[in-house]
């Protein structure tokens, strides 16, 4: 928790993170990750300060099943990103508890060299009992870095599952890492995440590796070739990538380069951008009006509709709309 007694002003932390101070962006991103109401109130205020100078980077997601070494490749991606000068953030997902926060110590080693370079930012964060492989302040985490300068955006998801496909509604790139197992790791792979993919990286592909990762790449790109894309403007594509000898992650940034031209151009870009923040809004409105609910005075009648839908007394629907009810009548009391 921040408490009142160590938080800055909004202006301090506002002229701190758009001159690039990493230490007020991470004291920045502890207050938007903060449950005390009084933190949450400053977070908001600080975001609203900043919404103008955030938006001009580019959002990658990058999800793959475990072992396949995301930590990994991020730090070898990234180091790549640096070497031409590009400053990016990394966002980590861990999947432990807000109160271990066990990915700390841990993300930071296994990136150990990228965490030293100066035009990197790495910051983990437990994923809690949020779905979709993020924790539940990535998107303001997010806009921070934007705000504090980075070109770059890498969020790291928990792992690959069909919740995963939530990240697509806060980047711009999905890229999908998988192991050079072919038959068995295809198999092993959601329908939804594949369509998901702008992009299938299989990774390993060095030493003993190289024939298993050629035959795996060959069974992706057969596997996109099948699979329909709501985006015209785009083909998803599969490459290999060795982030021990660096092979292909020229090619990875290139193809993600002309992905950003080619999705500005058609305007499809800016667009998927509105609906991002229109879906952000919604998600917004949808946890504040469930928390009006729960304070309105309900939970005796709640539980009572509960009770009869267990017992199969009324049906589901006429349970809600009664709840509902209780609820225009609890606020046509606050107005009168």
């Amino acid at each position: 928790m921040q408490g009142s007694r160590f938080r800055k002003s909004t202006d301090a932390y506002r002229q701190g993170i758009l001159e690039g101070d990493r230490i007020i962006l991470s004291q920045a991103i502890t207050l938007m990750e903060s449950a005390h109401e009084e933190d949450q109130r400053a977070a908001r205020e600080l975001l609203e300060s900043l919404i103008k100078h955030t938006g001009q980077s580019l959002r990658i997601g990058i999800t793959g099943p475990p072992g396949v070494g995301k930590s990994t490749f991020i730090e070898a991606f990234g180091k790549h990103l640096t070497e031409q000068r590009i400053p990016i953030a990394v966002l980590t997902i861990d999947p432990s508890s807000n109160r271990s926060q066990g990915s700390i110590l841990g993300d930071k080693t296994r990136m150990h060299d990228l965490s030293k370079d100066p035009l990197a930012y790495i910051r983990p964060s437990a994923s809690g009992n949020v779905l979709g492989g993020v924790a539940q302040k990535t998107r303001e985490s997010m806009l921070l870095c934007e705000a504090a300068g980075y070109k770059i955006i890498l969020i790291e998801t928990v792992g690959v599952g069909q919740s995963e496909t939530a990240i697509k509604d806060m980047i711009d790139f999905f890229l999908l890492l998988a192991l050079p197992g072919a038959g068995d790791e295809l198999q092993g792979i959601k329908k939804g995440i594949m369509e998901a993919a702008d992009a299938i990286v299989v990774t390993k592909a060095d030493g003993d590796n190289v024939a298993r990762a050629t035959l795996a790449l060959s069974e992706f790109k057969h596997a996109l070739h099948l699979l329909s894309s709501s985006d015209t403007s785009w083909t998803p594509r599969a490459l290999a990538a060795s982030s021990v000898s660096g092979k292909g992650l020229d090619e990875i940034w290139l193809m993600i380069q002309e992905f950003e031209r080619g999705s500005k151009l058609s305007g499809r870009f800016e667009e998927t951008r509105k609906r991002q923040r229109v879906q952000w809004m919604n998600e917004y409105f949808q946890q504040l009006l469930a928390q009006d609910i729960e304070q309105a005075n309900l939970v005796e009648q709640k539980l009572n509709h509960e009770r009869a839908v267990m017992e199969n007394r009324v049906t589901p629907f006429s349970a809600a709309k009664a709840i509902l009810q209780h609820y225009h009548e609890e606020i046509r009391k606050r107005k009168s």
